[in-house]
């Protein structure tokens, strides 16, 4: 896979900041934005590369998986009527994939979540429950290496 080892991989510090680490894939970082209005998941490739076409095709086939498959975790475990995926990159240019579950009633519909204002933040309580949660998902099939808190 394209990119230094899993083991000299850093975190922008920007998702530090506003993200929940709530585990790790094979491939990628799962995070949560920090913003109780969105099931707003976000998947940080173990990568230097900034954009998906630069990827060699083993990340990029798993970096696609895990979305699809967290895609579907959002879809059962959250009340929503579409679920948006986006790598936009212009602020945090560390590669990224958003997967937000949205709904009908939410603050934005239908325009978009990045850039907006940030809702509540989410209580340690429901990162842990979403933790859980997430390390319990069929969809994952129990490869996710859940980060400590």
């Amino acid at each position: 896979m394209s990119g230094p080892a899993r083991r000299d991989w850093r975190l922008d510090p920007r998702l530090q900041q506003d993200c929940h680490e709530l585990g790790r894939l094979a491939c990628a970082s799962v995070l949560l934005m920090d913003n109780a209005d969105y099931p707003w998941f976000i998947l940080v490739p173990f990568t230097d590369r900034v954009e998906l076409h630069e990827l060699d095709a083993d990340l990029r086939e798993a970096l696609w998986q895990a979305v699809i498959d967290l895609s579907r975790f959002v879809s059962r475990c959250f009340a929503t009527d579409k679920i948006n995926v986006a790598a936009i990159g212009n602020v945090v240019r560390q590669l990224h994939v958003h997967v937000v579950g949205r709904r009908e009633d939410d603050p934005c519909w239908p325009g978009v979540v990045w850039g907006t204002q940030a809702g509540p933040a989410y209580t340690p309580q429901a990162v842990a429950a979403i933790r859980r949660q997430l390390q319990a998902a069929p969809e994952l099939e129990h490869e996710l290496e859940i980060t400590k808190t």
